[in-house]
């Protein structure tokens, strides 16, 4: 048994079930607290960490924004959830063929995670630039600013509900017989689900999220700037339980473990699309990431890094290229959805517009 696993068990048999999002939460703080989860050693692997091509291609979106945005001399350039920091690394050296971009930009990170945060400082080292960690959005200074999330909004707690014959219950996490944690049912949630879905036939799953974190993000690049979101999921809502756990690039029960393991859930785009617009900002896309990164140029930016590569080389590259826009039902071409926020007098945004 975990000491996570332990710490849940005992506040289930003192207070009673927990919800899946206090479950998630839970894991994610215990999980990123003091870890690297990312590449061969460690659990899962995000587009940054396949190819450099993706970071050089998400710093010519953000140059052709800064340059929407009116050419600011100072600009905040925020990622949130940023990993290795090897996409943003690969931006500001993409950004370099753009002095008067690269000058402009002041980075800052929100991060929680200690170790993640030493590996972010280690892998921008050699940009020379200067750096500001934050453990939440909210003290990251108000100004023009354009914010990056890959992979973030998957991993933000997530709630459950379970169609019955009379009703939607918000799922619970609760202990069985043997001490093992187990899915149970807890109180009824109609005018959750309801507001978002109409029907679906008993058994059916439904996730939704809290609103206050893509709230925030849109009141921010509402006023003035933009927002890039990249993550899986789907573009519209739907029932489904997505919840999973992978370790060590394999599939592991999200019940068993916990703490141990990256524990996600897909994303649901047209909720987090809709407030984005309650909070005042305008909406682009969702599109599939495959779509973008075509409309960005990445086959004619994989021939040029071909043009130059041994053939050990041009064969990483051309596995790289189809991982990153695999058009399988499960591939990230077409899994992996982009959406962009923003401020509404920019108009229209590239790759979004076309």
């Amino acid at each position: 048994m975990t000491t996570l696993a332990a710490e849940i068990r005992a506040r289930i048999a003192a207070e009673g079930p927990i919800t899946v999002a206090d479950y998630v939460a839970r894991c994610a703080a215990h999980y990123y607290a003091a870890r690297d989860p990312l590449g061969r050693g460690g659990d899962f692997t995000t587009a940054p960490e396949i190819s450099q091509m993706f970071g050089e291609l998400i710093g010519m979106w953000t140059a052709a924004l800064w340059r929407m945005l009116g050419e600011p001399a100072a600009l905040n350039l925020v990622e949130l959830g940023p990993g290795r920091g090897t996409m943003l690394a690969d931006l500001l050296r993409a950004a370099n063929v753009m002095p008067p971009f690269r000058r402009a930009l002041s980075v800052h990170l929100v991060e929680t995670s200690a170790a993640l945060r030493e590996r972010q400082r280690e892998a921008l080292a050699a940009s020379g630039a200067a750096v500001a960690w934050h453990d939440m959005l909210d003290t990251v200074p108000e100004a023009p600013a354009i914010y990056l999330a890959n992979e973030f909004f998957d991993a933000l707690p997530v709630h459950q509900a379970i169609r019955q014959a009379e009703g939607w219950y918000e799922r619970t996490i609760e202990a069985g017989g043997d001490g093992a944690l187990q899915f149970g049912v807890g109180q009824r949630c109609d005018d959750v689900v309801l507001a978002r879905l109409h029907h679906a036939p008993a058994g059916s799953v439904f996730e939704w999220r809290g609103e206050a974190a893509p709230h925030a993000l849109a009141t921010r690049v509402a006023r003035h700037g933009a927002a890039l979101i990249i993550d899986y999921g789907h573009a519209r809502s739907a029932v489904g339980d997505t919840l999973q756990a992978v370790r060590a690039h394999a599939f592991h029960p999200p019940l068993a473990d916990p703490g141990t393991a990256d524990l996600t859930a897909h994303v649901d785009f047209e909720a987090l699309a809709a407030v984005a617009r309650r909070a005042g900002a305008r909406v682009h896309g969702p599109i599939e990431q495959r779509t973008f990164l075509a409309r960005l140029g990445i086959v004619e930016r994989a021939a040029m890094l071909k043009s130059k590569a041994t053939p050990e080389q041009a064969d990483d590259i051309d596995a790289a290229l189809d991982r990153l826009t695999a058009a399988t039902p499960t591939g990230m071409g077409r899994l992996f959805k982009v959406l962009a926020i923003a401020d509404a007098r920019l108009g229209p945004l590239p790759a979004f517009d076309a």
